[in-house]
């Protein structure tokens, strides 16, 4: 038996079928209240002939909306007659977390985003992750993650994606995040969690696949909003999948994000005090923030320091954190 095969998810489209289909993705889930239930996670299909094959996908973390609310938009409006190949939409991957509002799901606590490439028989969060990568994935030859800083991070819309050893490869990887008109795209080295994300789980596949980081917060930003719905149109109009009209592409400046030392993190817990903003060029040895101690407020702050030069490009929003909290991260120009 094919490892696809082995999913107890139930899809209720036929993706061979040409149109548009909307529908769920069935995911049994027995509980209490519902013996024989299942979790309904949204899928949408859009298909017109021989051509490109991709998956779009949004709400990998639940919190994270500008890449949902994109991806909804695009199912309402995509006509088939617009596609050549197959569209597939999965705008609420883990549709538990999205349900709830939160990064991870609240049945398992799962990541999703850490959890490729799943188990068809573990938790729920697992499954999901299972039938995205055995089952979605080998029928597709481009996937699209849209993310954002959800509820504790503030991005510079970004573009991204994992650097190829290949120069053709990476080359393709760069036209699409070129298409997509972020102002920002960075290349990662060595991103947290990489072999467990959705990004891993395409390159087993044999897919290419590029992802986003697009404002966060916990809120949607009409200007956001609309580079994410004129991003993923550019990007399948790139790719030969969209033949419907785009607006024009904005340039994009691309930079390295790589290990530990681009990240800055919170030494103590307290309430956190940006020294810095997002977009701000900083220096190694530079402070970057102060952690006041509101319980003891005649302590002198804690302060994190920026460990090597860059951009800033990511910063904490809520103020309470805790030790090991990230409060910054940066990146650097890229070099090919």
């Amino acid at each position: 038996m094919d490892a696809g095969a082995r999913s107890r998810l139930f899809l209720e489209l036929d993706l061979t079928k040409d149109g548009k289909q909307t529908g769920f993705v069935r995911v049994p889930h027995s509980v209490h209240r519902s013996a024989y239930g299942w979790l309904p996670i949204p899928i949408a299909c859009i298909k017109n002939g021989e051509g490109p094959r991709v998956l779009m996908m949004a709400g990998n973390h639940g919190d994270e909306w500008e890449g949902q609310l994109a991806l909804g938009g695009l199912i309402r409006a995509l006509d088939p007659s617009q596609v050549r190949g197959r569209v597939i939409i999965l705008p609420s991957a883990n549709f538990p977390a999205a349900q709830a509002g939160l990064r991870t799901s609240p049945i398992d606590d799962g990541n999703l985003n850490r959890s490729f490439p799943g188990d068809a028989d573990g938790d729920v969060t697992r499954q999901i992750a299972f039938f995205i990568e055995h089952v979605l994935l080998p029928q597709c030859d481009y996937s699209i993650d849209l993310h954002s800083g959800g509820s504790s991070l503030m991005y510079i819309p970004s573009t991204l994606c994992r650097r190829d050893p290949d120069a053709a490869g990476m080359e393709k990887l760069l036209g699409m995040m070129r298409a997509f008109g972020a102002p920002l795209g960075w290349i990662g080295s060595a991103l947290q969690g990489m072999d467990r994300t959705l990004t891993a789980a395409s390159r087993r596949q044999g897919v290419i696949s590029i992802g986003t980081e697009l404002g966060g917060g916990g809120q949607v930003t009409p200007s956001v909003l609309k580079l994410a719905g004129e991003g993923v149109r550019r990007v399948l109009a790139h790719l030969g999948a969209y033949t419907g009209p785009v607006p024009a592409t904005p340039p994009t400046r691309f930079l390295t994000m790589g290990g530990n030392d681009y990240y800055v993190y919170a030494p103590d817990g307290g309430v956190f005090e940006p020294l810095v903003e997002l977009g701000d060029e900083v220096k190694r040895g530079q402070p970057a923030g102060r952690i006041h101690f509101h319980d003891t407020p005649w302590r002198e702050p804690s302060v994190a320091h920026f460990e090597r030069d860059g951009l800033v490009i990511c910063k904490r929003v809520p103020g309470r954190s805790e030790r090991g909290d990230c409060l910054f991260h940066l990146g650097t120009p890229y070099e090919a």
